[in-house]
């Protein structure tokens, strides 16, 4: 059985579908798990609750936490490591191998490409958090107790990303014949996933037992893009002319005055401003992974709007 909790997110969506070319035998867990496939079976759980993690991945040969938690700091530094800390626990009582799908905020800014060896020097507090339950899961692997991957994705854009910053400054606003915005710089490089390379990788990576006990930086396709290039794309898909808004820091700063999920961006800002470059060539070459073009992936968004 592989299970995934958390599994009602845009990247768990998709991974229950890649994992079907591996297992029917799929377990969706979370506080109001859907099928995806019909041979899914569903399971009720809160992932702050240990003893109900335990039982979510009993019976497991691989865990998947995709978890997505409310967009804050201080949810992050209460919820996050009580989660780690059970699904680790569950996993070392039920034997499962884990694969946590996580991000780059705990690298902070990096001068050049993110690689999986980039040291972790988190830029913000929200990265504290995440490079604190990376470091929790990496000691735990090399003590021996657990086997286990951290897969790193960057920025999302994809189908149905109804929470990505692409879907609703980009996408949302074309498909409503409205001009595209951007936050900070568009002539800034920024390397975006699109979702379902992350989730297929993820399957990829979960049923390759050769792969576990480090970390993989997730099929990103290069060269990145500046923000221009990506809006001028996405305009064209959308038989849109080209143009955008910039929307400069002093504008968010007042946004987030009357939006709290907008304060909560605001620090992670430096990745708009500097390049934010993803390398991802390791599990390319390792898996002879291509990973999807811009152009297409942005092609393949507007298709879904008509």
């Amino acid at each position: 059985m592989q299970t995934i909790l958390g599994a009602n997110g845009v990247i768990a969506k998709d991974l229950a579908k890649y994992l079907l070319t591996y297992t029917t035998d799929i377990r969706l867990v979370s506080r109001h798990p859907r099928k995806i496939n019909d041979t899914d079976t569903l399971m009720t759980a809160d992932l702050l609750d240990r003893e109900q993690v335990i039982k979510a991945c009993a019976g497991s040969e691989v865990v998947y936490l995709t978890a997505g938690i409310q967009y804050s700091y201080t949810v992050w530094k209460r919820d996050w490591p009580v989660i780690m800390d059970n699904v680790i626990e569950a996993c070392k009582r039920t034997g499962a191998r884990l694969v946590f799908f996580s991000n780059v905020y705990s690298l902070g800014r990096v001068n050049g490409w993110m690689t999986e060896s980039s040291p972790m020097n988190p830029s913000s507090k929200k990265g504290a958090v995440r490079k604190q339950i990376e470091e929790k899961l990496l000691s735990e692997v090399r003590s021996g107790s657990i086997q286990a991957i951290i897969a790193r994705a960057p920025d999302f854009y994809g189908p149905d990303c109804a929470n990505s910053v692409a879907q609703i400054l980009v996408f949302d606003n074309l498909h409503k014949g409205k001009k595209p915005q951007w936050m900070v710089s568009a002539a800034t490089k920024h390397s975006m996933i699109y979702t379902p390379d992350a989730a297929r990788a993820t399957a990829i990576l979960g049923n390759t037992p050769s792969a576990f006990n480090r970390i993989w930086n997730l099929p990103t396709a290069r060269p990145a893009l500046t923000g221009k290039e990506l809006l001028d794309l996405a305009a064209k898909a959308f038989g849109r002319p080209s143009g955008y808004t910039v929307l400069p820091k002093w504008m968010l700063s007042l946004t987030a005055l009357f939006i709290p999920n907008m304060r909560s961006m605001l620090e992670m800002l430096y990745q708009n401003k500097y390049d934010y470059l993803f390398d991802s060539s390791d599990f390319e070459k390792t898996f002879a992974f291509a990973p999807t073009s811009y152009e297409e992936g942005i092609r393949q968004i507007a298709a879904t709007y008509r």
